[in-house]
Order: structure tokens, then C-alpha cells, then sequence
């Protein structure tokens, strides 16, 4: 063991300034025994640190690592588990509990006794010994001044001191003086011992020489001990006559003591009242402007609004603890809330009054807007309405229930007022649209069965202008209107008629400036209507609201929005919702009337649907963008999707006329009308929505179309009797192709590439249908030569077949001189000037195909000739020039 300490102490400790006091072999009990070592140590520095060390062999050689230290202040308890007994086991409680059993009882009994001699000097008795025998302890417990603390080490260490250098001087003379000194030192320890008895003597002869100066001195220390109980006395006496006195300045202390309390809570009494005084003391001028302050001048709302404040204040200053239980608090505080509740209601029936008013000023002006297609103008009213903004916000901060009710109240007025002023200008709207003016055009244009509509509508007029009819008897009318329309331009097919006149032309473009200003009169008005909502009920901010409106309940289910269901009130989940439903109750009949609306417009001319789906989307795109949660983008949003309902249903109209139509057995077919339509509804497209941001629904409208086109197109050759099928599609498809070049359709350039392929085939199917075998005879002997040459014989053995030789070839050739041909090309051309129609004018493009490809087969004949008949001299009556002079003469004689 003492080896291993020197090793620790080698190794492990010197290089860090420690010192090992005591070592002893462990291991941890009830686990594997894995020994390590247990070390007392000191820093060898002051101040000094002691500290318990574990120290362990390493696994990887024979040196010892250092793997766990702890503070000696940090042992709370050292558990010897027996006091009696010897046992190896002992405990040292740290921040946790250390359980040990130690190679031996005497290791272990060491180890705590250094333990316990290091708590005695330098954490004065800190450490807990629990069943630690108390003999050893004892055998611990230091005796004299020159205690030991770990067997006079470190004692001598602590009690060694240097010798100065005077006593190094004395030391070199004495031994100097003894020349034996190092050579026999036991002499020269004799020599010092005599030098020190001769020294001790000399002391105790000059001790007792003084004993006449000890007495003296004694005497004089007897002498001052009387003084000292002489001034004892006046000192007690002096005390006594203090104590009075000393009573007497305690009294003056404590009362001085009060003085000062008293004057402290004084002041504080007095802040507390301040306090009070300052901020629950309301003005009598704004007392009095609350009880009779008018609410109907500047002057008055704005010395009303200054009270309410000044009161919301009062009311709302945070009282300190205690002051609620003051009475006078209590009463003041009452008297606010009497205030605030007379006040409340003052503003509340007041603004109530306002509101009627406003509706009754507003009916008055209904007559002059009645016959201009405008809406009132309530700029004034808002006007006149915002000086009561801030009241407002009191009183929604005040009385919650009261700011409901006139929330309510608004509501219920306006949209009443607003209901009679919308209805009314959608019926000058639908007036507009019929026609009651510019009667003489239409009375000069329309059927007599239409006249009498238009009679009928104008008897909707009163004498003063202003609008008594219904909306749905003017919708009635509108429908007998559009459907004499119809009958008399038979559903666009008849495109010489009313659909393609300039008056179809002008009443579309009269419809669409109408609904444009129906949709621009419309907008402003929700959007003022909104921004004074917004500033006049204080709900700009996105916070839950502390209520819930209901009035949702009244609003129609099949009417209003789309984003509630019928009686279903809607929960109002912030400021920015109560502001969309108050506007859905006040403006519940914009959707309705603006379907009934969209649907007369579409009763009068189907392709005023794409009118409003271009006017829509626009309106509906500009709301979005301002605030795409608003009343006005939602609204305008769910009409959109009826608009484009309507759009989508013309276009499902034209496809289902294209199945529909019947070609006359008798007379050739010619363009045909689904055709013609297409083309002016392309052309109509493409002017409406040229910078319109929906152009995607006619995109996709487009390419359902013109399939439907192609598909009918071929369906009707197919079934042409007059006609033939080549002809029918080469015209048809000739006339789609012109039309998708000229309009440059982008979404259509693969129709447009089929369509000129389709036009290009059926040409040349036809021009070979009809062109046929012109040189029958001629054909029929070329064809035998041919079958010849397949068969194997060469071509210049062929004209020695007797049914192919020369002979037979000129025989042929003097049946169709140029007199015959040119009487069978004049007759071709008869034959396709029948079946062609003039106003796709495709006659001389038919011709011209023809005549190349005549030349193309007398090429045909001249080649087999010259190469089966070499040097024959055969050739043909005519010749090509004969062919081109033969085209052009018939070309021009008819």
C-alpha cells in the first residue's frame, strides 16, 4: 500500500499542488468487485482545498487515471454502518449516497479518522460520524499545543519555520568557535547543554535580583485598583440620575415616533383623495352636456362626445385596493352609471330618429332617379351620420346592447330604403333593355305581336315618371318579347335575317352600355355603403366581438348569399364578418334582382351572355382585388356563376341547333347555317372579349363548338342527297378555314390546320370523282398495256400483243380528236357549277384542280407511248396548250 501511495502521489497529485493524506482500497457494494481507491488529499496552497478523490487503474496500461473528485465541505455524513463489530462497509453521503467496502477494517478505520481529523481543522466540525467507534475517534482528539493532525506530518509541515538570517549568523559563529562540532556532535551537544544550564541560572539570579522592583509594582497595582472602585462608584451614581432621563428621551422618541406616523398617513390620505378628486371628478359642464347636451348641432355632438369620453374615463380609472369600499366612491361611481344609462339612451332614440328620417328623406328623391337609370346618392346622410362616429364607439364600449340595437335598427331601415331604390332601378334597367325607347325604330322593325308588348310595358309608367309595375310582370312581358324575337329570327339559324342586322347589332350594344352602368351604379354604392359601416360602427379591426348577431335569420335562404343556408343565422367570428352580414341584410335583394336581370338579358338575345360574362368578370375581378372577402366580391362572384351558367347553356343552345338541322332534299346545301352562325359568334367573341380576364371560358367554348361543327358538318355530307358528300365539306370546311385565319383565334390553330386538311382532301376527292375517265376508251387500252407490263412483258414488247399494237393504239387515239374533249370538259363544267354554291365562289379553284389534273393524265399517256411505242410516231389530236386554251375558253363562257 505504501508503494501505490507513493505512486498516487507521484503520478497523480504533485502535478496538480496536492498532497495525499490517506488511501484506501474499494470497491462498490452489491456490484461487481472493480477495486479503485479512495484518497484524502490537501492542496498544498493557501487557501487550503481538501477534497476526496477516486482514483482508478486504467484499462488500457498499469498507470492510475483520476476519474472523480469531491469537495470535503460537500460530505454531509459518514456512515461506519457498525461501531461494535468490525465491517468493511462504510457510506459517505455527497450530493448522493456512496456505498463502499473497503480491502480491510484497518484501511477503512484509517481513512475516517483522517476524515475526521480533517473536518476538526478546517470545516470545524461540519461532517456527521454515524456508528463510528468513538475510541477512535479519541485516539484523534489533539493534545497540547503541538497537535497532530495525520501523524505529525503535516503539524511539523504547519509548525517548521525558516531561520532568519541573523540566526543562520549566530549558528555559523557558535559552530566556529567548537571546531568539533561536525566532526563530533554528541560533544558538541554536551558543550551547548552546559552553555544552557549556565544560561538558565544566570535567569533565575537575575529573577530573584528583582523581587524589590515586584513589590513596588505590586503596591502600585493596589493603589489603582481603589481608583478603579472610587470611579465605579460615581459611575453607578451618574446612572441612576440618567435613568430619569434616559425614560424621559424614550418618551420624547416615541411621541416624536407618532408625530411622524401620523404625518405620513396625513399625506398619504391626502395623495389617495387627490387622487379621487383627480380622476372621478366630472366636469358640471359635461355632466350638463350629457343630461340636455343637442345632439342635432356640430357644437353639440362635439361637446356630447367630449363628456362621453371624459366620463369613459372616470369610469374606467383603476381604483387602488380599498377605495371600493369607500361610500363616497360607491355613490360617485353610481352616479356615472345613471349617467351613462341616461346618455345611452339619449343616443340611442336620437340616432333611431336619424335613421327613419333618412329613409322618409330618401323616399322623396326616388321620383327623379325613377326615370334616369341612377341610384340615389347617400353621400349626405353618411356624411351627416360619421359626426356621430366617436358616440358611437362609447357607446359600443359602454352599452354593448344598446350599440347592438342600433345596429339592428340600421340595418332593418336601410335595407328596407335600400330594397325600394334597387328594385326601382332594375325596373328602369329592364324598361331600358325592352326597348320603351326609341319606340318609332322598333315599332318600324318588330312583328305587331311585339308592338303590343311594348305597348303593354309602357303602361308600367305613371303620369309622374315614376315605376308602378312589378318585377315579375315586367319579367313575363320580357318573355313574351324575347320569344316573338326568337320565332322571327328563328333561333340565329336564319342568317339573313334580324340576327345579323345592324339593329341585332345595336340592341346588343345598347344591352351591354345598360348593364355596364347597372354594374358601375351598383358598385360604388356597396363600397360607400361599406367604408361607412365600417368608420360609423368602429368594426375596421379583426378582434372577436363580445356578441353574436342573429340577424342573419331574416335573410332569405334562396336569395341572399350563397355562403348561408336559409334561416341559418351566421356566427360572427370577427369585426370583418358582422361587417359582410350587416351588409347581406341590407343589400338582400342585389342578387335576386340581378339574376332576374341577367336572365331577361338572356331571354332577349342568348349572346348577351357573353356581354355580361366579360362585364362580370371584370367587376368581379376589381372587387377582389380591393378586399376578396368583401359583400360586393361575393355577391358579384356568386352572379358571376350564373352568368357563366348562362354562357354555358348558349353554347350547349348552338351545339344542340347543329344536331338539330334539316337540309332541303331539293336544292343543293351550299354553306350551312350552324356554319355561318359560328362565324358570327366567333367574330362577336373575339370583339367582346378582346381584353376581357375570362378569356379561358371562351377558349374552352370555342373548342366545344367548332367539334360540334366538324362533327354536324360531316353528319349533314353524310346525309346530302342534292349535293355531294365531297362538295358539302370541301364548301363547309373551306369557309371554317377562312374564317379561323381571319380572326387568328390562337386556341383554335389545330382546328384550323384539320380544317384545311379536310378542305384540301374533299377538293381533290372531288375533282377525281368528278373528272372520272374523260378518255374512257383511251384509258381502258392504257390500262391493258399496264396490265401487260405487270404481268411481266417489257414495255417496248407491248405493242407487239395484237390486241396493243400500233394499230389498235391509233384507233383509239382517233376516237377523242380535241373537238370531242373540249365538248366533255364544257359539260364537267356545268356538272360542278351545279353542285357548287356561289357564296363560297370555290368554282374557278374547282375548275383549275381539274384541269391539272387532266393534264397530269395526258402526261400519263404520252409517257406509256413513248416508252412502250418507241419511235412509233404516235401521239395524241390535242396537246396541253389545247387543254389550257379548252379550260380558259369554257371558263369564260360561262
Amino acid at each position: 500500500m505504501t508503494a501505490i501511495k507513493h505512486a498516487l502521489q507521484r503520478d497523480i497529485f504533485t502535478p496538480n499542488d496536492e498532497r495525499l493524506l490517506s488511501i484506501v482500497n474499494v470497491c462498490k457494494a452489491g456490484k461487481k468487485k472493480k477495486n479503485c481507491f479512495l484518497c484524502a488529499t490537501v492542496t498544498t496552497e493557501r487557501p487550503v482545498q481538501v477534497k476526496v478523490v477516486k482514483v482508478k487503474k486504467s484499462d488500457k496500461g498499469d498507470f492510475y487515471k483520476r476519474q472523480i473528485a469531491w469537495a470535503l465541505r460537500d460530505l454531509a455524513v459518514v456512515d461506519a454502518k457498525d461501531a461494535i463489530k468490525e465491517n468493511p462497509e462504510f457510506d459517505l453521503h455527497f450530493e448522493k449516497i456512496y456505498k463502499w467496502v473497503a480491502s480491510s477494517t484497518a484501511e477503512k478505520n484509517a481513512f475516517i479518522s483522517c476524515i475526521w481529523k480533517l473536518n476538526q481543522r478546517y470545516l470545524r466540525k461540519k461532517i456527521d460520524f454515524v456508528n463510528v467507534s468513538s475510541q477512535l475517534l479519541e485516539e484523534s482528539v489533539p493534545s497540547g499545543e503541538n497537535q497532530s493532525v495525520t501523524g505529525g506530518d503535516e503539524e511539523a509541515v504547519d509548525e517548521y519555520q525558516e531561520l532568519n538570517a541573523r540566526e543562520e549568523q549566530d549558528i555559523e559563529i557558535m559552530m566556529e568557535g567548537c571546531e568539533y562540532a561536525i566532526s563530533n556532535a554528541e560533544a558538541f551537544a554536551e558543550r551547548l547543554s552546559r552553555e544552557l544550564q549556565v544560561l538558565d541560572g544566570a535567569n533565575i539570579q537575575s529573577i530573584m535580583a528583582s523581587e524589590k522592583q515586584v513589590n513596588i509594582l505590586m503596591k502600585l497595582l493596589d493603589e489603582a485598583l481603589k481608583e478603579v472602585d472610587q470611579i465605579e462608584l460615581k459611575l453607578s451614581s451618574y446612572e441612576e440620575m440618567l435613568q430619569s432621563v434616559k425614560e424621559q428621551m424614550d418618551q420624547i422618541s416615541e411621541s416624536n415616533h407618532l408625530i411622524h406616523l401620523s404625518n405620513t398617513n396625513n399625506v398619504k390620505l391626502l395623495s389617495e383623495i387627490e387622487f379621487l378628486v383627480n380622476h372621478m371628478d366630472l366636469a358640471k359642464g359635461h355632466i350638463k352636456a350629457l343630461q340636455e347636451g343637442d345632439l342635432a348641432s356640430s357644437r353639440g355632438i362635439e361637446a356630447c362626445t367630449n363628456a362621453a369620453d371624459a366620463l369613459l374615463q372616470c369610469m374606467n380609472v383603476a381604483l387602488r385596493p380599498g377605495h371600493d369600499m369607500l361610500l363616497a366612491v360607491k355613490q360617485q361611481q353610481q352616479r356615472f352609471s345613471d349617467l351613462r344609462e341616461h346618455f345611452a339612451r339619449r343616443l340611442a332614440s336620437h340616432l333611431n330618429n336619424v335613421f327613419v328620417q333618412q329613409g322618409h328623406d330618401q323616399s322623396s328623391t326616388l321620383a327623379q332617379h325613377s326615370v334616369e337609370l341612377t341610384l340615389p346618392n347617400h353621400h349626405p346622410f353618411h356624411r351627416d351620420l360619421l359626426r356621430y362616429a366617436k358616440l358611437m364607439e362609447w357607446l359600443k364600449s359602454t352599452d354593448y346592447g344598446k350599440y347592438e340595437g342600433l345596429t339592428k335598427n340600421y340595418m332593418d331601415y336601410l335595407s328596407r330604403l335600400y330594397e325600394r331604390e334597387i328594385k326601382d332601378f332594375f325596373e328602369v334597367a329592364k324598361i331600358k333593355m325592352t326597348g320603351t325607347t326609341k319606340e318609332s325604330k322598333k315599332f318600324a322593325t318588330l312583328p305587331r305581336k311585339e308592338s303590343a308588348v311594348k305597348q303593354e310595358t309602357e303602361s308600367l309608367h305613371g303620369s309622374s315618371g315614376k315605376l308602378t309595375g312589378s318585377t315579375s310582370s315586367l319579367n313575363k312581358l320580357s318573355v313574351q318579347s324575347s320569344g316573338n324575337r326568337r320565332s322571327q329570327s328563328s333561333s340565329l339559324l336564319d342568317m339573313g335575317n334580324m340576327s345579323a342586322s345592324d339593329l341585332d347589332v345595336a340592341d346588343r350594344t345598347k344591352f351591354d352600355k345598360i348593364f355596364e352602368q347597372v354594374l358601375s351604379e351598383l358598385e360604388p354604392l356597396c363600397l360607400a355603403e361599406q367604408d361607412f359601416i365600417s368608420k360609423f360602427f368602429k368594426l375596421q379591426q379583426h378582434q372577436s366581438m363580445p356578441g353574436t348577431m342573429t340577424e342573419a335569420e331574416d335573410l332569405d335562404g334562396g336569395t341572399s348569399s350563397r355562403q348561408h343556408n336559409a334561416g341559418t343565422p351566421l356566427p360572427v367570428s370577427s369585426e370583418k364578418d358582422m361587417i359582410r352580414q350587416m351588409m347581406i341584410k341590407i343589400f338582400r335583394c342585389i342578387e335576386p334582382e340581378l339574376n332576374n336581370l341577367i336572365a331577361l338579358g338572356d331571354k332577349i338575345d342568348s349572346f348577351n351572355s357573353l356581354y355580361m360574362l366579360v362585364k362580370m368578370s371584370h367587376h368581379v375581378w376589381t372587387a377582389q382585388n380591393v378586399d376578396p372577402a368583401s359583400f360586393l366580391s361575393t355577391t358579384l362572384g356568386n352572379v358571376l356563376v350564373t352568368v357563366k351558367r348562362n354562357f354555358d347553356k348558349c353554347i350547349s343552345n348552338q351545339i344542340r341547333q347543329m344536331e338539330e338541322v334539316k337540309i332541303s332534299k331539293k336544292s343543293k346545301v351550299g354553306i350551312l347555317p350552324f356554319v355561318a352562325e359560328f362565324e358570327e359568334f366567333a367574330g362577336l367573341a373575339e370583339s367582346i372579349f378582346k381584353n376581357a380576364e375570362r378569356r379561358g371560358d371562351l377558349d374552352k367554348a370555342y373548342t366545344k363548338l367548332i367539334r360540334g361543327v366538324f362533327v354536324n358538318v360531316e353528319k349533314v355530307a353524310n346525309e346530302s342527297q342534292k349535293t355531294p358528300r365531297d362538295v358539302v365539306m370541301m364548301e363547309n370546311f373551306h369557309h371554317i378555314f377562312a374564317t379561323l385565319s381571319r380572326l387568328k383565334i390562337s386556341c383554335l390553330e389545330a382546328e384550323k390546320k384539320e380544317a384545311k386538311q379536310k378542305y384540301t382532301d374533299h377538293l381533290q376527292s372531288y375533282v377525281i370523282y368528278s373528272l372520272g375517265q374523260p378518255l374512257e376508251k383511251l384509258n381502258h387500252f392504257f390500262e391493258g398495256v399496264e396490265a401487260r407490263v405487270a404481268q411481266g412483258i417489257r414495255e417496248e414488247e407491248v405493242s407487239y400483243q395484237l390486241a396493243f399494237n400500233k394499230q389498235e393504239l391509233r384507233k383509239v387515239i382517233k376516237e377523242y380528236p380535241g373537238k370531242e374533249v373540249k365538248k366533255g370538259l364544257d359539260n364537267l363544267y356545268k356538272k360542278v357549277d351545279k353542285h357548287l354554291c356561289e357564296e363560297e365562289n370555290l368554282l374557278q379553284v374547282v375548275w383549275h384542280s381539274m384541269q391539272d389534273e387532266f393534264i397530269r393524265q395526258y402526261k400519263h399517256f404520252e409517257g406509256l407511248i413513248a416508252r412502250c411505242y418507241p419511235g412509233s410516231g404516235v401521239t395524241m389530236e390535242f396537246t396541253i396548250q389545247d387543254i389550257l386554251d379548252y379550260c380558259s375558253s369554257i371558263a369564260q363562257s360561262h
